[in-house]
């Protein structure tokens, strides 16, 4: 009889029938007895009272009446701790029986029970079975250690299990090893900064020893461990992607892609020039192409791995494209991804085969594949330009069959490839044309809106055709009142006469009658340049459009090298780094793969952030960061301004919002006599008087004693540095540095002219930046700058800029405007610049602090080469706004305990710890920020080396 007989009873008083059953003399009945408590527990009755008469059946030799008690235990031992204690003699001796599974058995109950009273009892057991002759119970007793680990770290660690678990990597029985190195990973992820898993050559051996001989899983957690080391060089690389090479053979698909993240690895490390390197290549390639056989969920976890080798690298697969061809059978999901893959396989030998397949797959009934294999049509021919005609033709075929979604995704892509080879397939416009009413997608819509608009001169009633999108503007996604805005300034700019009433229209629509910021600015924006100089209009929106590439989602280099490293794990399927999506993150480590050899990279990673010395001597063009040139649009770019340079401060405000009018008071009636009989005046209240003020003329005086270096309150300045050469701003050089003094922060700049003309009409403006770092007045340059003339000037800032979080944290990235150029430069600042001047915490309120703020958030950095004396450190960071709270000695060492807090309100306290005849410190920074830490380290470092 089977034991679902358990689970039909549902009599009343039942735990008191059970009480007496499980006190029976007769071994039966008390086996009859705990499977009835195992089946009440099961659907969630509660029979916690019976916990000591559960606990008595313990003392058996009846291996299966011992696993149930031991199930129930695991069960109750969180909610009745006390109780649980009383079993602890029991595990002590079933550690000792003869029977190994008993022991183990013992073991990994023990590893189970959650409960902190028992763990200091559960050492000595433990200890003795990680010694024990039986392997099975040794694997046991490995992961046993990693749970304690979980509930109680530091007795782990004192009771020496982890070196005995190091220990278990050189043991005979693989499957030990495979339990160690899984125990140690275990611990090691959420301990990063402990070197637990010292991995060299020799344990390196060891482990791919052990490799052949274990179960698939133990296979696993070995792969993964040397998918973590690094080997020396590309011999040692080599023999070991020999030795794993076998795995591929694998029938389980995940040491099959354990062992394909190991060898993608060490591959980074091999010569391309190498036999083996090709022979590795022709290895990987069968075992890839045999996961697509599986059932589709593991077909799409292969699918999504592949995604990210083929991006690595594609010469791998390169022909392998038949396997990706869509069955008619194969779910939604895994179509897509082959979809995805086959673009990316495409080349010049495989088109034609890939666009026949397309071309079928278009005709499919499943819509969202359907829209998938136009767009791949459209792939196709930006990727392989031999294939472009093949491709227009095929999309005009899909469009004369009038599926309406066929037909708007053709005219998306068809877009594209009009970006990609201008002036080649234009003629299939009036085809486009025709099916203009069909079109109800956002998407669609805005692609033949800019057809439209940018090929407007080859067709004659591209102004109804716009009109007509015009009636219904306000209904209208973003997406296309954006495209329609832009399509008809460009068609009024190719034929200024006949469209003047329509841009009229849009620029009103899109004004006044819009709530939408995005769409007001560009209108203000396009208002303004016809306004005041057409001719630059027409230079701004009808500019050369850059090529588009072949590529548009692939992902970016430095992630896809991080996924490489996690091939085989969620990371890999969901395309994004641990950190991403596991809560608590705290244990996820950025992997990268090895430095290739023979090249000059770095062997870090490319996380690390340059240090501010080297980034102090070479400041970067500006990277794409954000919409950085959405940002600086709020640059005001007005005409040259006659009159005395001070009414220009009413405008340059960092606060200023552009559609504050400023253009106009600034342009005074000049914009009457511009674009077509005046219709431009932008409308928007004037400037309030009180911005007027010439708020940079007292302020800059005061400070700019001496060329805004000499500080008044003792601050370190660091000595300027060129932030943007003149090659690359049109003989515009800027140098700088940063300075506070008494309270105010101010970059300190020299602008040189090396042109050979006069520069005039200075205006500056910061992008956001992680502490809201904002011009407090306009750039103030009295007199035009002649060549080879310099000026300094000290610019006030403030920190009620808009934030955004900056990599790394103190980037600030500016543009500076004169009447030649904008020009654009990123430089790092120095972090003591935000030290406020009441950063001094009472030292209750510090201890309490100290306490509260986690462990984890504490970081300890070196400062080496400081021979300064305690009191001459403390003076010297009192200067630059870092308060020393209290000091003590003890054993001969000095403590500084000091507090700082940053502009945004951030305290961050340290403890610096001098030794009178070591000239290296030790720092300790806490703060509820952490990743300020690094950059406060900097901060001290430069300030007591300076």
């Amino acid at each position: 009889m089977t034991d679902s007989k358990y689970f039909t009873t549902t009599k009343k008083g039942e735990i008191f029938e059970l009480k007496a059953e499980l006190n029976s003399d007769k071994k039966e009945k008390k086996k009859e007895a705990v499977k009835k408590v195992i089946a009440s527990m099961t659907v969630g009755k509660d029979v916690s009272a019976l916990f000591p008469d559960v606990v008595n059946c313990m003392q058996t030799d009846n291996l299966e009446l011992k696993k149930l008690v031991y199930l129930y235990l695991m069960n109750y031992a969180k909610s009745q701790p006390d109780m649980a204690i009383m079993a602890v003699n029991t595990f002590v001796k079933d550690c000792e029986d003869p029977n190994p599974l008993i022991r183990a058995l013992a073991v990994r109950t023990m590893g189970c029970i959650r409960v902190d009273k028992i763990t200091e009892y559960l050492c000595e057991p433990l200890r003795k079975c990680l010694k024990d002759e039986d392997p099975y119970v040794r694997k046991t007793a490995a992961v046993c250690v990693a749970k304690l680990h979980d509930i109680n770290a530091q007795l782990v660690e004192d009771q020496g299990f982890l070196d005995t678990l190091k220990d278990l990597i050189s043991d005979s029985n693989p499957m030990v090893v495979a339990n160690a190195v899984a125990a140690l990973s275990e611990i090691a992820e959420s301990h990063p900064s402990s070197n637990l898993l010292d991995l060299n050559p020799q344990s390196i051996n060891k482990l791919l020893t052990a490799l052949n001989e274990c179960t698939e899983w133990g296979q696993i957690f070995i792969l993964d461990c040397l998918a973590n080391y690094t080997p020396k060089d590309d011999r040692e690389a080599q023999s070991i992607c020999e030795r794993v090479t076998p795995r591929l053979s694998h029938a389980n698909s995940a040491v099959v892609l354990s062992a394909v993240k190991v060898l993608m690895k060490f591959m980074e490390m091999l010569s391309k020039d190498l036999d083996y390197y090709g022979t590795l290549l022709k290895k990987l390639a069968p075992p890839l192409v045999t996961l697509l056989s599986a059932e589709p969920e593991l077909q799409y976890v292969a699918l999504r791995n592949i995604n990210l080798i083929v991006q690595k690298r594609p010469e791998i697969l390169k022909h392998e494209m038949k396997v990706f061809f869509v069955k008619y059978n194969d779910p939604i999901y895994v179509k897509l991804e082959k979809l995805d893959i086959m673009i990316r396989l495409a080349s010049q030998a495989n088109i034609a085969q890939v666009l026949a397949e397309l071309k079928e797959y278009a005709t499919e009934v499943d819509v969202d594949f359907v829209r998938k294999a136009v767009r791949a049509i459209g792939r196709c021919a930006i990727k392989v330009e031999q294939s472009a005609e093949r491709c227009v033709s095929t999309l005009l075929d899909l469009i004369q069959t009038k599926v309406n979604y066929v037909v708007q995704e053709a005219i998306v892509v068809i877009k594209d490839i009009f970006r990609k080879y201008p002036n080649k397939y234009e003629s299939v416009i009036a085809t486009l044309c025709e099916n203009l009413d069909s079109l109800d997608e956002p998407e669609a819509r805005a692609a033949m809106i800019w057809i439209v608009g940018e090929y407007a001169e080859r067709i004659d009633n591209a102004d109804e055709l716009l009109e007509s999108f015009l009636e219904g503007f306000h209904d209208e996604s973003t997406q296309v009142q954006l495209q329609l805005l832009t399509a008809i300034v460009k068609l009024f700019l190719k034929k200024p006469t006949e469209t003047q009433e329509l841009v009229q229209q849009v620029l009103s629509l899109a004004t006044q009658d819009s709530d939408n910021p995005d769409l007001r600015d560009r209108g203000y924006i396009y208002w303004r340049l016809l306004s005041t100089d057409p001719v630059a209009a027409k230079e701004v929106v009808l500019a050369e459009k850059p090529l588009i590439s072949e590529e548009t989602d692939l992902i970016e280099p430095t992630l896809l090298d991080e996924l490489i490293c996690y091939i085989g794990t969620l990371a890999s399927v969901y395309h994004k780094p641990p950190s991403a999506f596991v809560e608590g993150s705290r244990g996820v480590v950025h992997k990268s793969l090895p430095p290739r050899t023979g090249s000059s990279e770095s062997a870090e990673s490319p996380e690390a952030a340059p240090s501010a010395g080297q980034a102090a001597e070479q400041p970067a063009v500006i990277p794409a960061q954000g919409d950085l040139l959405g940002d600086l649009l709020n640059l005001d770019l007005g005409p040259p301004v006659s009159g005395p340079p001070l009414a220009a401060s009413s405008v340059q405000m960092g606060a200023v919002d552009l559609l504050g009018g400023g253009l106009d008071s600034l342009m005074g009636d000049e914009s009457e006599g511009m674009g077509g009989g005046g219709g431009f005046a932008a409308p928007g209240p004037a400037v309030p008087a009180s911005m007027g003020a010439p708020l940079g003329s007292g302020l800059g005086d005061l400070f700019d004693l001496t060329g805004g270096v000499g500080t008044l309150s003792g601050s370190y300045v660091a000595p300027k540095s060129v932030w943007l050469p003149a090659m690359k701003a049109k003989g515009l050089e800027i140098s700088g540095t940063f300075s506070r003094q008494v309270g105010s922060i101010s970059m300190d700049l020299v602008l040189t002219n090396k042109a050979l003309q006069v520069m005039s009409d200075f205006a500056i403006q910061f992008n956001r930046n992680s502490f809201g770092l904002a011009p407090a007045a306009p750039l103030q340059v009295h007199a035009p700058l002649a060549p080879n003339q310099s000026v300094e000037i000290s610019l006030p800032l403030n920190t009620v800029g808009s934030v955004m979080k900056m990599d790394p944290l103190n980037n600030l990235q500016v543009a500076v405007k004169n009447n030649i150029d904008v020009f654009y430069f990123s430089t790092l600042y120095p972090l003591h610049i935000l030290f406020v001047e009441d950063g001094k915490m009472e030292r209750q309120m510090f201890l309490a602090t100290w306490k509260d703020i986690p462990n984890e958030n504490e970081a300890q950095f070196q400062i080496k080469d400081c021979s300064l004396s305690a009191d001459a450190v403390s003076s010297k960071l009192q200067g630059s706004n870092i308060f020393t709270i209290a000091k003590r000695n003890v054993e001969g060492q000095d403590m500084l305990y000091q507090s700082l807090k940053l502009t945004n309100g951030i305290w961050v306290l340290a403890e610096l710890r001098i030794q009178p005849s070591n000239p290296t410190f030790t720092l300790s920074l806490k703060c509820r920020a952490p990743e300020v830490s690094q950059h406060v380290y900097q901060a001290y470092d430069t300030i007591l080396k300076n």
